[in-house]
């Protein structure tokens, strides 16, 4: 898969990398698998949030109304109670909107058969190199449109602070921090390869890893333990 022009990609802040999504060139004998980012528009819906915002302003806009009515106003009365509202949700939800579009925009997750490596960062850029020999189990976590979430659990002697990671890790697990290629317009698929490489990497390792064992579960609160290969 060629690494150049992913969807939801700007690279030209980042012509500097010796490979794309990469902080220097491969080692020899190491390739990569899959590259990818958040898709924006599931990144506002899931992490942003701008879906139940949505629903919040519209139920408070409904409520101006009705209140301006209930008062003895006219339908002209509490069609411009509302319309002054509108800017203001307009505004809020626009701004959490291009937050996700610039996360987006300014992430790579890549895939190797060695490691996972995360580029992120919208001022300044991180690079988290996670060898696989350091993540004890992987997560999926499907939306009912093929999109989600792919979770990695650390060794208990690795630690990233949350603040560092957000939003590529996992909501409210901030003691014990678990990154995340978060908001994947086809999580099966990149679930799929990650499987497959955490599956040869524990060939022959004295101490097997577990992540080809996953908690895969929809958007709806469905869970239920199968491997993370398809």
């Amino acid at each position: 898969m060629s690494s150049r022009g992913l969807p939801g990609i700007a690279s030209p802040e980042h012509e500097f990398e010796a490979e794309f999504g990469l902080p220097e060139p491969l080692p020899s004998g190491e390739k990569v698998l899959w590259q990818g980012a958040p898709n924006w528009r599931v990144l506002a819906r899931e992490a942003m949030l701008t879906r139940t915002l949505s629903i919040y302003f519209a139920v408070l806009l409904a409520w101006r109304g009705a209140n301006v009515l209930n008062d003895g106003g006219s339908l002209g009365d509490a069609t411009v109670a509302i319309v002054w509202l509108l800017p203001a949700a307009a505004l809020a939800i626009g701004m959490l909107t291009l937050i996700a579009w610039l996360i987006s925009s300014t992430t790579v997750y890549t895939v190797t058969d060695k490691r996972v490596v995360m580029r992120i960062g919208v001022v300044l850029g991180i690079t988290f190199n996670l060898p696989y020999s350091r993540i004890e189990s992987a997560g999926l976590r499907k939306n009912r449109d093929g999109s989600g979430d792919i979770t990695l659990v650390l060794a208990d002697t690795d630690h990233i602070a949350y603040f560092h990671l957000w939003p590529h890790a996992r909501p409210w697990h901030v003691k014990r921090t678990e990154p995340m290629l978060r908001a994947l317009e086809n999580a099966q698929h990149a679930a799929t390869v990650l499987a497959s490489a955490l599956a040869e990497a524990t060939v022959g390792n004295r101490a097997p890893l577990r992540a080809v064992k996953a908690q895969t579960y929809s958007s709806d609160g469905d869970r239920a333990q199968r491997p993370l290969a398809a």
